[in-house]
């Protein structure tokens, strides 16, 4: 069993729109833009300031959400609660 599968919500598509901005589609149908430029604070995150290396981003299956190279993610329902639906 795939382990996104004990998330009960978890990312199935995003799209990097710019900036800090992802169009994110979550298994339960909902889509919408995510603006992560006020999160990306902390040593952790200081890699991710630059735009480049932010578009960089991968849909990992495993953790349900995006990551990046440098092991850095956000949960999924982190970004769910953040989601600004597009009507």
């Amino acid at each position: 069993m795939a382990q996104y599968e004990h998330v009960p919500c978890h990312v199935v598509d995003a799209r990097y729109l710019g900036d800090y901005k992802v169009w994110l589609e979550f298994n339960d149908g909902r889509k919408g833009v995510v603006d992560l430029a006020d999160e990306l604070y902390g040593d952790e995150f200081e890699s991710l300031r630059d735009r480049d290396r932010f578009a960089a981003f991968v849909l990992d299956y495993g953790l349900a959400t995006i990551a990046w190279e440098n092991g850095v993610d956000f949960a999924p329902a982190y970004l769910y609660e953040r989601l600004k639906e597009v009507h």
